[in-house]
């Protein structure tokens, strides 16, 4: 990572798992700038430079495609688009493909990442409970698992039959489903695919960074199946 062309500024959330987990499969080189949210580091004005919503992650790549200056990029859904069409990969070709990926991926960002970043604000973070706000992000961060186990009952990723950075994009906040009070038996495909993407071997680097730089991050939980298989 010393010879970066991408700086990625990151913190372990699962929208900056998102980035290192793309970063790790693709092999672009790149280099951790940490932005401690704790600290408040994301209110910074070098970092309100790239990333003037404030919210991690955002990137700066130094060798963009067109051979011109730097470019920077805020939002972890462009952020993987950006990523995806540089390298090559994680992106299928074809439009229909490339369709399947951005619905999904958009239903990530839109749905599934707010609802339960919401549902852990109120458990967690509110000065004081508020049952009502718990209970209806609870019940629609329930709800969007249930689509998410419905669209995977018959193919093994979000797109089809290819790992995709709709995946990438999804698996942080899925893996997370012990904070959101969620029980994963009851979304038995959804467990299946969070086994799959756990056990490459990018995931393990990606969450190991995560660990290192932050040793209280949560770690998504070991793959059962794998767990019985021993």
């Amino acid at each position: 990572m010393e010879n970066s062309v991408i700086d990625l500024h990151y913190w372990t959330t699962p929208n900056g798992h998102k980035i290192t987990l793309f970063l790790e499969e693709s092999g672009l080189p790149y280099r951790i700038v940490p932005v401690n949210i704790s600290k408040n580091e994301q209110f910074e004005p070098e970092f309100l430079k790239i990333a003037p919503n404030n919210r991690i992650p955002a990137i700066v790549d130094h060798e963009p495609a067109d051979g011109g200056k730097p470019v920077s990029l805020f939002e972890s859904g462009a952020i993987l688009l950006y990523l995806a069409d540089k390298a090559g990969k994680l992106i299928p070709a074809d439009q229909r493909g490339l369709l399947e990926v951005h619905q999904w991926l958009f239903w990530q960002v839109g749905g599934l990442g707010p609802m339960a970043g919401q549902q852990i604000h109120f458990r967690r973070a509110a000065p004081e409970p508020i049952p009502y706000a718990i209970e209806r992000y609870t019940v629609e961060t329930n709800r969007l698992y249930g689509v998410l186990n419905k669209r995977l009952a018959d193919r093994p990723f979000l797109a089809g039959d290819d790992y995709s950075i709709a995946d990438v994009a999804t698996y942080p906040w899925a893996a997370a489903y012990n904070l959101l009070n969620q029980d994963i038996d009851q979304f038995p495909h959804v467990e299946r695919w969070l086994d799959t993407i756990a056990v490459r071997p990018a995931t393990k680097r990606a969450y190991a960074i995560a660990k290192e730089m932050n040793p209280n991050a949560p770690q998504p939980p070991s793959p059962r199946t794998a767990l019985q298989a021993g």
